[in-house]
Parts: C-alpha cells; structure tokens; sequence
C-alpha cells in the first residue's frame, strides 16, 4: 500500500553515508537508495513523497524505518 510522507531530505554520517526523510512530526524514516528518483537525495530539500515502508529490508544504518520513494515533488 503507498503513502505519502511530506519532510525533508537529510544526509545522516550514520553507516556508511544514509539518506532520511524528517517528516513535519518529526518521524525519521531511511530513503531506500537502491531505487531512489533522480533529484530527490539533496541535503535539506523541502519534499512530498509516495511510497511504501519496506519491512523486509535491514540497514548498517538503523536510523528509521525504511522508506521506498516510488515518486515526489518539491515542496
């Protein structure tokens, strides 16, 4: 099931260099990049994004939930 989260983009140093999304209630959720939209993984961009949380997938990281991004506008 897709939802859309609206946030910023955020570069964490945790891992080996990980992608969040900070959502406006403060939620941190990890940007999936093995699919990741061209445009979207720049540091403090203001977003509205479709996608779906990826259970299945486990991150070095560990900063969130993981978030598959399927699309997302600037905002």
């Amino acid at each position: 099931m897709s939802q859309q989260l609206q946030g910023t983009v955020k570069k964490s140093s945790m891992g080996m260099g990980a992608w969040a999304l900070v959502t406006e209630g403060g939620q941190t959720y990890e940007i999936y990049k093995k699919s990741v939209p061209d445009g979207l993984l720049s540091d403090g961009q203001a977003v509205r994004v479709s996608g779906k949380v990826r259970d299945d997938v486990m991150t070095a990281a560990m900063i969130g939930p993981v978030f598959q991004v399927e699309s997302f506008e600037t905002v």
